[in-house]
């Protein structure tokens, strides 16, 4: 289906990367937002146009993209506007706004419920990006009642952002990202609030492991009140789970203070059962995860340092599939850790030092 012309009501990270990709790919976007500080911040980027409510003009998708608490409301009001032929909605929640759609009266036919699998730990328009849904995937929820149009007219949005399709169950879904996202914030939120009244020195240990594990936890607190509480049943299931598993951790390592040598095996279990899980997680283009090897480089903290080392890996046909930096407190310098193929590390590392880079 071709959408000549989409209409993005919510102009924050979400929305406005939405508007973003779709004017990269020649979409007429119109925008709408009761934050009109947002909405206009999102026109100055490039988003698109301001929809004028009073006009006529109907858009070929409507995207929701508000907090799932007023994605049902913001659908009636929209499809009683007569605003678009078809809608979805990007809330990372979808039972409970599809329940609240039907108990209102909404036109399921012309809606289709959907969520992009992406985001950063930044909010608002001014974290926007036209490519940060690429590759990602992007969940569809379409119920019994949607009309083939409807899917359709979705599928081309997913399409045009770059993403990749994933069709599933609004109840399938919740429950999925409860174990890949929701729970996962609550746990880096724990783990982070540890750290508000930790010591000056405490923190001066912090390496990058602590700042992996809590990135997340940077978040707007009240943008995620509302993701959870949407889906609160899933979410309690797995971090009850989880606290289990840390409780009888925690009494193990009381039992090991204490003498008891038998104790480590349970901790060893919850580490193995973790490196597992860790294994499981899709890899590089949603393929299986690889095992790529590390190589270490000592950079400067100064303007083109990144571009050097990266020109050196395209010199000599070495491709990084990814990339780290841990900077060196105190330092004007830091580790740049390039993740490539087993078989490239030799050719790299030996092509850094005869260029002068210093690699532990």
């Amino acid at each position: 289906m071709d959408l000549r012309t989409v209409l993005v009501v919510g102009t924050g990270l979400i929305g406005t990367s939405a508007a973003l990709a779709l004017r990269k790919r020649g979409v007429r976007v119109l925008l709408a937002d009761r934050d009109q500080g947002a909405a206009r911040l999102a026109r100055e980027l490039g988003a698109g146009e301001e929809w004028e409510a009073s006009g006529h003009e109907r858009a070929d998708l409507a995207i929701i993209a508000v907090p799932p608490a007023h994605v049902a409301t913001e659908l009636l009001a929209l499809q009683r506007h007569d605003a678009a032929r078809f809608y979805t909605d990007v809330a990372s929640v979808k039972a409970e706004p599809l329940h609240r759609a039907a108990q209102l009266g909404c036109d399921l036919a012309t809606y289709v419920a959907s969520h992009p699998l992406a985001g950063r730990e930044k909010s608002g328009p001014g974290a926007a990006r036209n490519d940060l849904f690429l590759g990602r995937p992007w969940a569809l929820c379409p119920t019994d009642e949607a009309e083939p149009e409807a899917r359709a007219a979705v599928l081309r949005l997913i399409e045009l952002c770059g993403a990749n399709p994933v069709e599933v169950s609004a109840t399938d879904h919740d429950r999925a990202v409860a174990v890949v996202s929701h729970a996962p914030h609550v746990a880096a939120s724990a783990v982070a609030a540890r750290l508000a009244d930790a010591t000056d020195v405490a923190l001066g240990l912090a390496g990058q492991g602590v700042r992996d594990v809590t990135r997340i936890a940077g978040s707007d607190p009240s943008l995620w009140l509302g993701i959870l509480s949407g889906n609160a049943s899933p979410v309690a299931e797995v971090l009850e789970a989880v606290a289990t598993d840390l409780a009888d951790a925690a009494s193990a390592l009381r039992a090991l203070a204490d003498g008891d040598g038998t104790a480590t095996s349970e901790i060893t279990q919850l580490l193995k059962r973790g490196v597992v899980g860790h294994d499981r997680i899709p890899g590089k283009h949603g393929g299986p995860a690889s095992s790529y090897a590390v190589v270490q480089v000592v950079i400067g903290d100064r303007p083109g340092q990144l571009a050097r080392l990266f020109q050196v890996c395209d010199e000599v046909g070495v491709n990084v599939e990814d990339v780290r930096l841990e900077h060196a407190p105190g330092l004007p310098l830091g580790i740049a850790e390039l993740f490539v193929q087993p078989d490239a590390a030799a050719t790299l590392t030996e092509a850094l030092h005869q260029r002068g880079w210093q690699v532990p």
